[in-house]
């Protein structure tokens, strides 16, 4: 959300927000793909995975900002 809508900007809380719900989704795709493969649905299954490693990907994304944005002043309060 905007800072508008929340009133609360902090750049590192986004982050960690982002980073939680793409390593959850990736979790939770770990049974999707079982459930296509279970139903012989191979090229479903490989949709999940290439779904599943894009949000292993942004999480990655996400932890090295954090990590860049760590001790800044650009990291808002979440990280003071």
């Amino acid at each position: 959300m905007a800072t508008g809508e929340t009133g609360f900007a902090d750049v590192t809380f986004d982050l960690i927000s982002v980073q939680y719900h793409s390593l959850k989704a990736g979790h939770d795709y770990g049974q999707y793909v079982r459930d296509a493969e279970n139903a012989g649905l191979d090229d479903v299954a490989s949709f999940f995975r290439e779904v599943m490693q894009q949000d292993s990907d942004r999480g990655a994304r996400c932890h090295e900002f954090l990590k860049q944005l760590s001790g800044t002043e650009q990291a808002g309060p979440a990280a003071t």
